[in-house]
């Protein structure tokens, strides 16, 4: 606890309520799945527990941070920029793994801007939790080395506030603060696999993601950083038409259609983990998981949050 994270490398989540601490250093000889290694990688599977994820495009997100990021959330939905995405290594190129994400409250606070000092400020406790859910990448599961190989970019991944939606969007509160995980799930063919659920995924958070949803932005350099930065903003800079909604930029590591499920919260703490989010309707299991990988899912929810829903 208190130490910092190498820069882009994020930090690995423990399986249980415990704090945060940093991902040990690339190069760091020690073995994570040795006896003298910390709890939450001592006695994961081999197949997880030397995995390591790099945010991609971290400069960007460390000067949206600076500025105190905001994401744009709509009853339709709205994608994330900059978007999600990491470089994987450590992985068994020959096993199979599915890759998901959540977003967990930072706080149990609401807030609102004040524009005469730009700057946020605690309007009072937060709204009650909107229903958990996480968004698998399409492309899972798939071997490691497929994921090794090239960029896994969630820029299928919409953030909506409507708590009705049933499109398989992530539901956030706006004027709430969140923080983005990022999730490897290995899936286990053992019949008895959900006895080893515990040691069969690794979790991982960067605090440089870390945003608050709204509906509209409110700091104007966020939106000019945004408008500058991001390839189809091209219509502000240049005074041509906005592009359709649905559009978002090309990114390697993402080419098929989104697969969404819900009601899973993830593992880990943040610190308004323990507001226990509202379960969501449970829609069909998704074809495309492995039964294996949806026994290990069942079991990740730390306590306080409610099992998964898949779709």
């Amino acid at each position: 606890q208190g130490m910092k994270a190498e820069q882009g490398v994020g930090v690995v989540l423990p399986s249980s309520s415990i704090p945060l601490v940093s991902t040990p250093k690339q190069g760091d000889k020690t073995p994570w799945c040795s006896a003298g290694t910390a709890a939450w990688t001592s006695g994961k599977n081999r197949r997880v527990c030397h995995a390591m994820a790099r945010l991609e495009m971290g400069n960007l997100w460390e000067e949206f941070n600076r500025l105190g990021t905001e994401m744009i959330v709509t009853k339709a939905g709205r994608r994330m920029f900059p978007t999600f995405q990491v470089k994987l290594s450590g992985l068994d190129p020959l096993a199979d793994y599915v890759l998901l994400m959540d977003f967990v409250p930072l706080d149990d606070k609401r807030y609102r801007y004040a524009f005469h000092s730009s700057s946020w400020l605690v309007a009072g406790r937060a709204d009650p939790a909107a229903p958990g859910r996480v968004h698998f990448h399409p492309d899972s599961p798939a071997k490691g080395a497929q994921w090794m190989r090239q960029i896994v970019s969630f820029d299928k991944l919409k953030l909506t506030n409507n708590l009705l939606d049933d499109n398989g969007h992530i539901i956030l509160n706006s004027m709430h603060r969140y923080q983005p995980r990022f999730h490897v799930v290995l899936v286990d063919p053992r019949r008895d696999s959900e006895r080893f659920a515990h040691q069969n995924f690794k979790s991982f958070s960067f605090p440089e993601t870390q945003f608050m949803a709204v509906t509209a932005y409110q700091n104007h350099r966020i939106t000019q950083l945004k408008i500058a930065s991001n390839p189809f903003a091209k219509g502000f800079r240049d005074g041509e038409p906005e592009p359709p909604a649905n559009s978002s930029p090309a990114s390697p590591g993402s080419s098929s259609p989104s697969a969404c499920a819900a009601g899973y919260t993830g593992t880990g703490v943040s610190p308004g983990a323990g507001r226990a989010p509202t379960p969501a309707p449970a829609p069909p299991a998704p074809s495309a998981l492995a039964p294996a990988a949806n026994s290990n899912l069942g079991t990740l929810p730390a306590p306080g949050h409610p099992k998964p829903n898949t779709s």
